[in-house]
């Protein structure tokens, strides 16, 4: 288990993966690192501009 906080779609914060009040699967609360080196950065720019061209 990480102890890394998490983020209930609902606002809430919770260490576990799913929220305890609401039972829907909380997102990392922070951003992913920065790497100079990211291999895959042209993908994830890629489908963040088809998601968002809805």
């Amino acid at each position: 288990m990480s102890n890394r906080i998490r983020r209930c779609p609902d606002g809430r914060y919770t260490l576990s993966p799913v929220c305890p009040a609401c039972g829907r699967p909380s997102r990392p609360a922070h951003p992913a690192r920065f790497s100079p080196e990211d291999r895959y950065c042209n993908y994830r720019r890629a489908a963040r501009r088809w998601n968002t061209s809805e």
